[in-house]
């Protein structure tokens, strides 16, 4: 499943995080962050930037559900220590 930028924005506001918080978590700068959250579609950039977003955002309870066209959003999951 690919993200677009509104399950960005809304992933990290359910973890409380700011560009900077996710930016420092997933080693992807806070520009390509606000770059692809201004989108409303599937980000144009490398796949690997979105990829580690991704898998940042998951390791920390969220998951991303539908798709691009049909009712994308996420779930915020508790995680266990």
């Amino acid at each position: 499943m690919t993200l677009i930028g509104p399950q960005i924005r809304a992933a990290r506001a359910f973890l409380g995080w700011s560009h900077s918080d996710l930016a420092k978590h997933s080693g992807i700068s806070v520009s390509t962050i606000k770059r692809f959250e201004g989108t409303q579609s599937v980000p144009k950039n490398r796949m690997n930037n979105l990829e580690a977003i991704k898998q940042t955002l998951e390791s920390h309870g969220i998951e991303f559900i539908g798709t691009e066209n049909n009712g994308p959003g996420v779930i915020l999951h508790k995680i266990e220590n």
